[in-house]
């Protein structure tokens, strides 16, 4: 038996290792456009020499074609393109969004720049909605996605290994996430300055994306007991986290990466969390409603799975205080 053991820990540690250096350097190293929404404004003529250069990248952006640059603007405020390369009279004008995504903006910029520089034109680059300068790069964003899966992941796990059920576990998991979104808001708002917008509206985005996790947690592990536990805890940490694209876009990692990302709770509150904070709720119902579900069928999982523990017990041959229904020799 020990040596078998031995074995197990020998073969598991590895296989750990490559799952891990999988999960978060594969996306790492194959970060690169891949249907990018990208706007061109502009006179038909010239917005057609625009988008020939553009797709001489084959599969890298996706075009949308707007009227003039005020459309354009607007496209990139609602969220719709991460920027927009506008074909005007006194040489290519680019549009970018660095509070959506600093690495797109530069990504973009050296694409354009580097386009405009073969046939010596000038290019002048103008930030629609500029990152907050204490967070110019969006690191602090991005790496407030793991402090919040980490502890909805801690939150799940607690509930689950401190013997809490049903209703309790529900009231633990929505009180802890509620005082994690307004820590997370003091320090990220109030504090370091790397989030703007409504103050109430961040604090609900860092609490509903730690219910979100804690919750998926704790209702695998009412379901499947520790099984679960160990499979949501890997979910949030393996995928979850390495696929939100919080430091990059979504359209930047290899599919299906990307879109994984999104439909798990660190991605999608990363994106709500630009959203809410950066564009007045624009592109916000989608990562939204997956929270939503994501915490609603978690304590739904925590519900149903206290109530078929009571109906085990109740079926069970002792009842009450441990005490056998019919004890022996007794008619």
């Amino acid at each position: 038996m020990d040596s078998r053991r031995l074995i197990a820990v020998i073969v598991l540690i590895p296989v750990l290792v490559a799952l891990a250096l999988w999960a978060f350097a594969w996306p790492a190293a194959r970060t690169a456009p891949r249907d990018l929404p990208l706007g061109v404004a502009g006179p038909t003529t010239a917005v057609a020499q625009v988008e020939r250069r553009l797709t001489q990248r084959e599969g890298a952006f996706e075009i949308h074609r707007y009227a003039d640059e005020a459309e354009a603007r607007h496209a990139i405020e609602d969220r719709a393109v991460y920027g927009a390369v506008v074909a005007a009279d006194g040489g290519p004008k680019l549009l970018t969004a660095s509070a959506a995504s600093p690495a797109v903006a530069q990504l973009l910029r050296q694409a354009v720049a580097g386009q405009a520089s073969a046939t010596g034109t000038p290019v002048q680059v103008l930030d629609v909605v500029p990152a907050p300068r204490a967070d110019p790069r969006g690191a602090a964003l991005s790496s407030s996605v793991l402090p919040l899966a980490l502890a909805g992941i801690a939150t799940g796990a607690l509930t689950s290994l401190l013997g809490l059920r049903g209703v309790g576990t529900v009231v633990a998991l929505v009180g802890a996430a509620a005082l994690t979104g307004l820590v997370a808001a003091s320090v990220a708002h109030s504090w370091l300055g790397v989030v703007t917008g409504d103050w109430w509206a961040v604090a609900g985005v860092f609490g509903l994306s730690a219910l979100a996790v804690g919750a998926g947690i704790a209702g695998l592990a009412a379901l499947l007991g520790r099984a679960g536990l160990a499979l949501g805890g890997a979910v949030m940490m393996l995928l979850g986290n390495p696929f939100s694209a919080a430091s990059s876009a979504p359209e930047m990692l290899p599919q299906p990466a990307g879109a994984i990302g999104q439909w798990l709770p660190p991605g999608a509150g990363g994106s709500l969390l630009r959203s809410v904070s950066f564009f007045d709720g624009a592109a916000a119902a989608g990562p939204a409603l997956t929270l939503t579900w994501w915490a609603v069928l978690g304590l739904g999982a925590v519900l149903l799975g206290g109530t078929l523990r009571q109906r085990t017990r109740g079926g069970s041959p002792t009842s009450g205080r441990g005490v056998p229904s019919t004890a022996p020799g007794a008619r």
